[in-house]
């Protein structure tokens, strides 16, 4: 086996105390039916799971389902393998339920991020760190983040919970939300009072000219009118707040994601050193 990546579903509505999934995908299987046996890190137990002779080699299923709450304090979890030369997945990472500990680092920033006053490198990071936290598990196309709630970009070097927190304090889950192609124009054609965009992941990106988007393309494709995307965010910002419309006719369609916060840590862990995003989704003529 070449791989293991863990995804992150919550399965209870209240931040804390909250109940979750952790998802697992093997990667590099060798062909046949086979007995992986896991365990989380620093436990002692190990666990089995049987792959069934039809794959392409590759495997996903759920692993654990795990219970925190404030008096166990947790705030990551990793899977590691029982095979010749050892196998560890990524880190996932969920702050509500406590602080991590003293001095702890979550990757590095190979470069500075910056946050611009309409939103710039740091907002694209964190876009791009929501739809990699309930992609693989939602189907998500999107993220959309807003610059409001911002409060400084992230330095070159390791990333400190602190600079995670300074970042984006308000600790909202990642949701995702269906919407369609012309409403999703006007919510991003809204005038703001302040200057700011919404921010988009990579995977989409648009322009705006004299009030209106005049061009919108989900992975490089023009997004048709009647088109319905699936597009991760909060909920604040889907409901109308922090200076935006509502989503007219928006249905949630996921609301299994970890908080902001932890999204964008287990992000950086995962594609640390992370560089810097160019800034250029949103083209303003």
């Amino acid at each position: 086996m070449e791989k293991v990546t863990i995804f992150f579903e919550r399965t209870t509505a209240s931040k804390c105390p909250l109940t979750f999934k952790v998802h697992g995908t093997f990667e590099g299987l060798p062909p046949g039916g086979q007995l992986i046996r896991y365990r989380l890190a620093g436990a002692g137990k190990w666990k089995s799971v049987k792959v069934p002779g039809s794959h392409d080699g590759t495997y996903t299923t759920v692993l654990e389902t795990l219970a925190w709450d404030a008096e166990t304090g947790r705030t990551s979890v990793q899977v590691e393998l029982a095979q010749p030369g050892g196998l560890t997945s990524n880190t996932l990472y969920y702050f509500e339920c406590g602080d991590p500990p003293e001095g702890a680092t979550f990757g590095e920033a190979a470069e500075p991020v910056g946050l611009t006053r309409s939103g710039g490198p740091v907002v694209e990071l964190v876009a791009d760190a929501y739809l990699d936290a309930v992609q693989a598990v939602s189907g998500a196309e999107a993220a959309l983040v807003n610059r409001y709630g911002f409060w400084t970009g992230l330095d070159a070097g390791s990333v400190t919970y602190q600079e995670l927190f300074d970042l984006q304090p308000a600790g909202l889950h990642v949701d995702v939300y269906t919407v369609t192609g012309a409403e999703l124009k006007r919510v991003l054609a809204h005038p703001n009072p302040v200057g700011w965009v919404l921010t988009p992941s990579a995977s989409l990106r648009y322009t705006l000219e004299g009030g209106a988007v005049t061009e919108l393309t989900l992975n490089g494709a023009p997004v048709a009118d009647t088109q319905v995307l699936k597009i991760a965010a909060n909920y604040v910002l889907v409901g109308g707040g922090q200076g935006w419309p509502r989503w007219e006719g928006s249905t949630a369609v996921y609301r299994g994601g970890p908080d902001d916060r932890g999204a964008l840590a287990s992000y950086i862990a995962k594609n640390t050193p992370v560089p810097a995003p160019q800034g250029d989704r949103v083209t303003m003529r």
